[in-house]
Formats: structure tokens, C-alpha cells, sequence
């Protein structure tokens, strides 16, 4: 039985959520516009290579998302679906491409909907801009970032 409770997975997770919350609040003028590309959201794949990233990949977005102009809706909704895109990605890792779905589609439709109630966005419009940049950050980052960690094993083996 593997334990997944570790020092490493701990220190792991750690450094994923600093990173991440780290990311978006740095570039907070992209991360919570109308049109959102959170560059951190590229790091949504990294339960392809590692369970660990699912705690850190959740807790930095709820980090992130104290800064956010949705306020607590964004605390609470937005890291829902973080952690829904981390734990499908996780399930899905087999295929990269169908794993990096999994974050567009839960953004897409969680924030999509909360953008809708919070600003009275129309919710087609909401759904297909957060998507478009939830595809930038996981095709065009994401996965040429899951292909050269790949070749660092040591970085992510259980």
C-alpha cells in the first residue's frame, strides 16, 4: 500500500499552492479579467504526474482567490472547481489531451456560472471566455509543461 501522506507529497503540495497562488497574483491583471488566462492554471495537469498536486493546486487557488473581485464567491466556487479539474485530470491521466479537458470544462461551467450570477454576464458569453482562456493555459502551457517535467522523474515518482 502506497502512503501518500508523506514529507515529500507535504512539501510538494506546499510549493504547488505558492506557486500557483504566487502566479495568479503576480499577474492579476490577466488572472481576473473578463476574459480570464490564469497562467497558473497550466499547473492544473500536474496530477497527471503526481497526487499531490490536487491539495496544493486547491489550496493556492483558494489563496489566489482572496484578492478576487467576486469576493467569497470566488473563494468558494472557483477552488470547487479547481479541485473537481484536479481530481478528473488525476483520474484521466492515461491521456494527456483528455486529461487537460477536464480543467476547461470544469471552469468553464463553474465560473462561467458564477461570473453570470455575480456580474450578470450573459452565461453563454461567460462560459466560452473563461473556457478559451482555461484552453490557453492548459494546451498551450500545460502540456508542453507536463512533457518536459516527464522527463524528470525523480521530480514526481510515488
Amino acid at each position: 500500500m502506497k502512503k501518500y501522506f508523506t514529507v515529500k507529497n507535504l512539501c510538494l503540495s506546499g510549493i504547488i499552492a505558492a506557486l500557483y497562488a504566487g502566479l495568479t497574483i503576480l499577474l492579476q491583471a490577466i488572472s481576473f479579467s473578463a476574459v480570464q488566462v490564469r497562467v497558473s492554471e497550466a499547473m492544473t495537469l500536474l496530477p497527471v504526474l503526481m497526487p499531490a498536486a490536487i491539495p496544493g493546486l486547491t489550496v493556492g487557488c483558494f489563496l489566489a482567490n482572496i484578492i478576487s473581485p467576486v469576493g467569497w464567491m470566488d473563494m468558494v466556487f472557483g477552488t470547487l472547481a479547481t479541485l473537481i479539474a484536479a481530481v478528473l485530470t488525476r483520474m484521466l491521466r492515461k491521456n494527456l489531451y483528455l486529461a487537460a479537458l477536464m480543467p476547461v470544462l470544469s471552469n468553464a461551467i463553474i465560473i462561467g456560472v458564477m461570473l453570470h450570477v455575480a456580474f450578470g454576464e450573459p452565461l453563454w458569453m461567460s462560459m466560452l471566455t473563461v473556457g478559451a482562456g482555461e484552453a490557453l493555459a492548459c494546451y498551450v502551457l500545460g502540456i508542453p509543461l507536463m512533457k518536459a517535467l516527464e522527463k524528470m522523474p525523480k521530480l514526481y515518482q510515488e
